[in-house]
């Protein structure tokens, strides 16, 4: 991001799944959130210490293991507070630490959030503030955090470069899951850069042009289809 943004970024892949924990930061006070913080906490810790920032959120997409795994222990070490993710997420982050440990992550633990999230609250970082979208199908809980003047957005699971998220998880649901994309990530605008929970960046204007799950040629398929449209096979990672 440029020097005249009023918040910058980096992304750090943490767990054998290397999923994007992103660092992002007030330019002005160097005040930072970590979102989707799922493990490796101690290179976070470096990695805020190398920026010379300054930890005052976590944010929390969903409840995945994933993404959620090292919530705990960074607030144990810190002492600030979690915001997200949407309540309905709750069951997914009381199955975290047996999550873990079925994929070889002991360490992730269960965390208690100290504010639920909802669609069109607003979280303050630094002097900057970023609107959260909730945006189920993935889980139901999922939200995303937009920066608008910044044309930023971390978007978890819900959308990825070439593809969406899987819908075939515990209440997973793929029309909630169109929905949140078509009707509440388009209209943020086609310049919007996205952090994905795993893999490289896009925008949103690259994926409607050319996402073969939820582009606009994708979308128009299925409306002229109907029960007859044959999706393509999801293999994303989340």
């Amino acid at each position: 991001m440029s020097a005249e943004m009023p918040i910058r970024a980096v992304i750090a892949p943490v767990t054998p799944l290397q999923q994007n924990c992103t660092i992002v930061w007030c330019a002005k006070t160097m005040k930072a959130a970590v979102i989707d913080p799922g493990g490796e906490v101690p290179r976070l810790m470096k990695a805020l210490a190398d920026q010379g920032l300054t930890l005052e959120k976590i944010w929390i997409t969903h409840g995945h293991m994933d993404h959620a795994g090292g919530a705990a222990e960074l607030k144990r070490l810190t002492g600030v507070p979690i915001e997200g993710p949407h309540k309905d997420d709750q069951f997914w982050i009381d199955q975290i630490q047996s999550t873990g440990e079925r994929y070889g992550i002991p360490e992730a633990r269960i965390f208690v959030t100290d504010r639920w999230l909802d669609d069109g609250d607003v979280v303050t970082l630094g002097e900057t503030q970023f609107e959260v979208l909730h945006c189920p199908g993935h889980t139901p809980g999922h939200v995303i955090f937009f920066h608008r003047q910044a044309r930023f957005a971390q978007v978890g699971d819900v959308l990825f470069k070439g593809s969406i998220g899987r819908t075939d998880f515990p209440r997973g649901n793929h029309q909630d899951l169109l929905d949140a994309i078509t009707g509440k990530l388009w209209p943020l605008g086609d310049d919007v850069q996205f952090v994905p929970g795993h893999g490289p960046m896009s925008t949103f204007g690259a994926e409607r042009r050319s996402n073969p799950f939820v582009g606009d040629l994708a979308i128009e398929a299925m409306n002229i289809a109907g029960k007859d449209y044959a999706a393509p096979v999801n293999r994303s990672p989340g």
